[in-house]
C-alpha cells in the first residue's frame, strides 16, 4: 500500500505540475495590481515598459504567443505559417473537442505554438513561440506538425530558427500520437543541420516533460530566461528515481546553466539584443551555416 501511493504521488505530480504552479500566473496580477513573487504593487504603464517584468524584483511573467512575437520581431514583418492546421480527435478522447474551443476562444489561437517567417533586428528567420496558456503548451499532432514545417521552411530557405518553448510536455488526449511529436521534430532539426542553418532555443518558464527532452534541448545555442521552470519530471520523481534530495532550485534556468545544461541566460529586456548578436556571429558567408 505504501508503494501504491508512492507510484500515485508521482503520477499526481507529473499531471498537475506545471498548472498548480502559482509563482508566474498572470491571473495574479489581473486580479491584484502586483506582482505574485514580491508582492509590490504594479502599473500596466510599468509592466509595458519593462516587458512584462517586475521592475522591483525582475520576476519574468508569462507572456502570450502574440505578445513574445511583438516584443521579438521586428515591426510590421511577420507573415504567419500553417495557420490552416486544424486539430483533430483520433483518439475520440472524451470532451477533447471542447477543451480545444474552449482554449481557442481564451487565447486567440487555434493551438499551442504560433510558426512565422519574420525579421530579427533586420534578420530573417523562421520563428515558433508556444503559448502555455493553450492546455498548458502541450505538444499535440498538430503542435508537432507546426513545427516541424518551420523547421523544413528554414532549411529550405536556408534562414535561420528561432524557437521559444513554454510547454508541460506532450496532450495526453492525443495519447501515442502525441509522443510521436518529440521524434517528429528532433529528426526535423537535422533538416537545419544538413542545411547547415543555425538554430536557437529560447527556454521559458515553463519547458518541461517531452518538449524539454525533445527539439527544445537540440540547438546550436540553448537560452533561457532568468527564474524558468525547466525539467523533465517532478521533484518526487527524480528524488524517488536517485534516492537522493534535490536542490530547491534545482528546476529553475539558474541551476541549468551553472551546470553546462544550457548556454546562457538571458533577461528579457535584453533577449532581442542577444539574439541578435548570434544572428549576426552564426551568419555564413553564403546561405547556411558557414
Amino acid at each position: 500500500m505504501k508503494d501504491n501511493k508512492g507510484i500515485q504521488g508521482w503520477i499526481r505530480d507529473l499531471i498537475e505540475h506545471p498548472v498548480k504552479r502559482k509563482r508566474d500566473e498572470r491571473s495574479v496580477l489581473d486580479e491584484t495590481n502586483s506582482c505574485p513573487s514580491c508582492h509590490r504593487r504594479l502599473t500596466a504603464h510599468e509592466l509595458e515598459a519593462t516587458l512584462y517584468t517586475c521592475p522591483h524584483c525582475e520576476h519574468h511573467f508569462r507572456l502570450t504567443a502574440w505578445e513574445r512575437i511583438r516584443i521579438t520581431a521586428d515591426e510590421g514583418v511577420f507573415q504567419e505559417l500553417s495557420a490552416d492546421i486544424e486539430t483533430a480527435n483520433p483518439l475520440e478522447f472524451p470532451d477533447y473537442e471542447e477543451k480545444l474551443e474552449a482554449a481557442a476562444r481564451k487565447t486567440g489561437i487555434t493551438e499551442a505554438v504560433v510558426t512565422g517567417l519574420c525579421k530579427v533586428d533586420g534578420h530573417e528567420v523562421v520563428l515558433a513561440v508556444m503559448d502555455f496558456r493553450f492546455i498548458g503548451g502541450s505538444m499535440g499532432s498538430v503542435v508537432g506538425e507546426k513545427i516541424m514545417r518551420a523547421m523544413l521552411v528554414a532549411a529550405e530557405k536556408k534562414l535561420p530558427m528561432i524557437v521559444f518553448t513554454s510547454s508541460g510536455g506532450a496532450r495526453m488526449q492525443e495519447g501515442i500520437l502525441s509522443l510521436m511529436q518529440m521524434a517528429k521534430t528532433a529528426v526535423a532539426t537535422q533538416a537545419l543541420e544538413k542545411a547547415r542553418c543555425p538554430y536557437f532555443v529560447v527556454l521559458t518558464d515553463p519547458t518541461t516533460a517531452g518538449v524539454l527532452a525533445s527539439f527544445a534541448m537540440l540547438g546550436d545555442v540553448t537560452l533561457a530566461e532568468p527564474g524558468a521552470l525547466m525539467r523533465f519530471a517532478g521533484a518526487r520523481v527524480v528524488a524517488g528515481t536517485i534516492r537522493e534530495k534535490v536542490p530547491e532550485n534545482f528546476p529553475l534556468s539558474q541551476y541549468h546553466m551553472e551546470r553546462g545544461f544550457i548556454d546562457l541566460v538571458v533577461p528579457r529586456q535584453e533577449m532581442k539584443k542577444r539574439l541578435s548578436f548570434f544572428l549576426k556571429t552564426h551568419a555564413p558567408a553564403q546561405g547556411g551555416r558557414g
